[in-house]
């Protein structure tokens, strides 16, 4: 349970008190990251198919979902993309990338990087609320699912964190690989079970190849993982499985 109830903390504004943070209870929070994802999505579709039915346009319920997510997480995992960004997009060593991400200014690559995102959000919830009530309520939920599926991949065995102290050292390489594999499959199966047979793991499966592919490219540029790329990697996930449950099945 303090491991849930970290997972709610890091991953929503769920006022949670945990009386215990160490890396068992970081282990347990990366891994029901999904979980609380899903929680997330619905309560974001819900809320915006309240103003569906009360007249709101598909765009709106759109614009709705992606102001509400970055209220609803304190707005962390932009933040966390932006810092991203700007540390990989400067093409500095690795000790200058991290010194410009731990800045609390955003420069013009994570501006980009947040404007991009945010866009493509909007326009991929936009076709999805087009659908009835049910299936947009369960696209919404399977790519929330998806989205924090990224952070569950960014802790497993192999990949460091890039520096000793943060939320990235705490949770770095608490997930054996067998266990990240596992949760992919049991994401990609809830997908399944919410988007269909084909698009929902379909969606699942390159939201969690973009996470991969970021955390790699982290390692190779910044030796590691921070809270940063952990929340740039629920980001880009969410927006990859978004984008692809918004196609026609």
């Amino acid at each position: 349970m303090g491991g849930l109830r970290l997972a709610l903390t890091l991953f929503t504004v769920a006022p949670l008190g945990v009386s215990r943070v160490d890396r068992g209870t970081a282990r347990t929070a990366m891994a029901v990251a999904p979980l609380v994802g899903l929680l997330l999505g619905a309560v974001l579709a819900a809320a915006a198919l309240g103003l569906r039915a009360a007249g709101a346009s598909a765009l709106v319920a759109a614009a709705a979902t992606v102001a509400l997510s970055a209220l609803c997480t304190r707005a962390l995992h932009l933040d966390g993309l932006a810092d991203t960004a700007d540390g990989l997009g400067s093409y500095q060593g690795s000790e200058k990338a991290l010194e410009i991400m731990k800045k609390s200014d955003i420069g013009p690559f994570g501006v980009v990087a947040i404007a991009a995102v945010l866009l493509l959000d909007a326009s991929a919830l936009t076709s999805v609320y087009s659908h009835p009530w049910p299936t947009a309520l369960a696209l919404v939920a399977a790519g929330a699912a998806a989205g924090r599926l990224g952070a569950t991949i960014a802790c497993r065995s192999g990949l460091p964190a890039a520096r000793p102290d943060g939320l990235g050292a705490l949770v770095a390489e608490t997930l054996p690989r067998p266990i990240v594999m596992l949760i992919t499959l049991l994401v990609a199966a809830a997908g399944a079970a919410l988007a269909g047979p084909v698009r929902g793991p379909l969606a699942v499966l390159l939201a969690a190849g973009v996470a991969w592919a970021l955390t790699l490219h982290a390692r190779r540029r910044l030796g590691g993982v921070t809270g940063d790329v952990i929340g740039a990697c629920v980001e880009l996930a969410t927006m990859t499985a978004w984008l692809v449950l918004s196609t026609t099945p």
